[in-house]
């Protein structure tokens, strides 16, 4: 398929509702912040592996559609798969545990090959030379940590179970007379949650980068649906509701681009919504309770002025 001939630059905004959107192990799976500021994090990995799981549900088997960063997978053993494709007949590609290509071309025909077949290589790019080397590929897309609009204050909540891991522990339950050791007793962990926290992701698509992997029209169109609906197909207990609010792109009209991504997304405005009025979100707004829902902000897009070539596509 032809690669997409425009830059693109785009802001998702979700939402988190009494979920932990993305815990950080360093810290006993508390929701990721910023030490400084309080704002909430996602880092654009946990955003990424929404978006393959989607791909992954939507076109699951289909070729050109696999996934190579999968759980459970030997990212070798699909290396090797490319090395099979173009080394048809070739004992080595079973026998040895390290393969490297013979030369400038083969090299190019293994990367190739992994940029066909495998949705995530030709989008976000992959380092695949461990082992069995199938090369670099640098990602035409690229995301940032998303960050919340306002400070977040997670809550520590523990949780129980009523049913006994073993009989010595009915047992014990059986005997206690005191409720407070039964509820110790009957304690299996505790979770974190944001009670309600509004976060904003960048993301910027290269035309030029392209070119190199192969990402197409199509391919764009099913990561913005996956972008626009992949918090649906995620849900668990520990995310609470989670959901895509607002995704807008910038369109430019060439492969370069026409304006500075930092640029366009100063005109995307999240501010406070007070009885209908925008207010911007500082020191001012402490009066106010904290938010709990999407309908506490109000978001603007300031489309006068826009730099010539620059299209607004207001996806969701």
């Amino acid at each position: 398929m032809t690669a997409i001939a425009n830059r693109y630059d785009f802001a998702l905004i979700f939402e988190v509702v009494n979920g932990n959107p993305n815990g950080d192990p360093d810290a006993g799976n508390l929701p990721r912040l910023d030490p400084e500021t309080n704002r909430g994090l996602v880092t654009d990995v946990s955003l990424k592996r929404k978006i393959r799981n989607y791909v992954d549900l939507a076109r699951h088997g289909e070729d050109g559609f696999h996934i190579y960063v999968e759980e459970g997978a030997i990212l070798n053993h699909k290396h090797r798969q490319a090395y099979r494709a173009i080394r048809e007949g070739d004992p080595k590609v079973e026998k040895d545990a390290k393969l490297n290509p013979r030369d400038d071309t083969e090299a190019k025909a293994i990367t190739a090959f992994m940029c066909r077949n495998f949705f995530d290589v030709r989008t976000f790019g992959a380092v695949m030379s461990t082992g069995v080397n199938a090369g670099q590929v640098k990602g035409p897309v690229q995301m940032t940590f998303a960050r919340s609009v306002e400070p977040i204050l997670p809550l520590e909540i523990s949780i129980t179970r009523m049913a006994a891991t073993n009989e010595a522990e009915k047992k014990q339950k059986a005997e206690g007379d005191d409720s407070s050791e039964r509820t110790d007793n009957r304690t299996m962990g505790r979770k974190h949650i944001v009670p309600y926290g509004l976060y904003v992701a960048h993301g910027f698509i290269s035309a030029k980068f392209a070119e190199r992997s192969g990402f197409s029209e199509s391919d764009l169109s099913l990561l913005f649906e996956a972008l626009a609906t992949m918090f649906e197909h995620d849900r668990s207990a520990a995310r609470g509701e989670m959901a895509t609010r607002r995704l807008v792109a910038f369109k430019h009209d060439n492969a370069l681009g026409n304006a500075p991504a930092h640029a366009l997304f100063e005109r995307i405005r999240i501010g406070r919504n007070v009885e209908g009025e925008f207010h911007v979100i500082d020191q001012r707004l402490d009066n106010l309770p904290p938010a709990r829902a999407f309908s506490d902000y109000i978001v603007t897009i300031d489309r006068d002025g826009l730099p010539e070539g620059v299209e607004v596509l207001e996806l969701l």
